[in-house]
């Protein structure tokens, strides 16, 4: 692609290639927004990997043209993630179509046993993401929620607000 010596154009496309695919995500990124990279949903998460996949791929061509379809491969995939981003902030309808539900997985010092099995959260991981949350006793445990993204929020304390549960389901 560059130079005769298989070594040296090997060692010069990785890196001006890796470089320039990188510098096209930040352009692009400065585009769609900070969102591009987020995990506040299974889609934004897929677009995440699918993006590093893409970088790594751009990093790895070997023509120009494979170079050029991974850098817009990864301009399709943010771009989709933005226009989804901006039709579930005006339609909550929209929302609930390609949207999952955060579900409640525990509720007053209660593991709810049917949401585990609905959910496929096995108790041992839930008494796990407890102790990560430095639970020290049940009844410390206002609710526990598998969030949109598959990360799991302990809330515990005193008091919590229905607000915070806004939209959790509980099965």
């Amino acid at each position: 692609m560059f130079f005769e010596n298989e070594a040296l154009d090997t060692i010069f496309r990785g890196l001006l290639l890796s470089s320039l695919a990188l510098f096209w995500i930040i352009i692009v990124v400065r585009f769609v927004g900070l969102r591009a990279f987020s995990k506040m949903t299974s889609f934004d998460f897929v677009v995440t990997l699918a993006t590093a996949s893409l970088l790594a791929g751009a990093s790895q061509s070997s023509t120009w043209q494979a170079f050029f379809q991974a850098i817009i491969a990864m301009t399709a995939l943010l771009s989709v993630q933005y226009v989804l981003a901006r039709l579930r902030r005006k339609s909550g309808q929209f929302e609930q179509v390609i949207q999952n539900c955060p579900v409640m997985l525990m509720r007053d010092g209660a593991i709810l046993h049917d949401a585990l099995e609905a959910t496929r959260v096995a108790e041992d991981d839930l008494i796990a993401k407890l102790r990560e949350a430095n639970i020290l006793d049940l009844a410390e445990v206002r609710a526990v929620v598998l969030e949109t993204t598959g990360d799991v929020s302990v809330l515990h304390g005193q008091n919590l607000q229905d607000a915070v549960l806004k939209g959790v389901r509980r099965l």
